[in-house]
């Protein structure tokens, strides 16, 4: 199993979703996640990890609120927003990002 850090650390842009089963806005995201994979195929990884299951990982980044999305590129976070976002302000952030 691939470590957070060595996820992050790639040239390629990851997208994580931060979210918890009992969130709604979370559950909402998930077909516009799937739907930004779909379009964006290997410009992007997207991983979705569940706050009530990693609290050490979840406080260290100061997740607040469900869903956090951070975008990160070469380990450096360049993008983080909380809430629900539309799927056409997504694929603009990572195309943003990605080669």
């Amino acid at each position: 199993m691939e470590k957070f850090s060595e996820i992050i650390n790639g040239s390629t842009p990851v997208l994580v979703d931060f979210f918890a089963e009992w969130c709604g806005p979370c559950k909402a995201m998930k077909p516009v996640l799937d739907e930004a994979k779909q379009r964006l195929g290997d410009k992007v990884r997207i991983i979705k990890i569940d706050v009530d299951k990693n609290n050490i990982l979840s406080q260290k980044l100061e997740i607040r609120s469900v869903p956090t999305l951070i975008l990160y590129l070469n380990g450096k976070i360049v993008w983080r927003a909380s809430g629900a976002r539309p799927l056409n302000e997504l694929i603009e952030i990572i195309e943003r990002y990605s080669k």
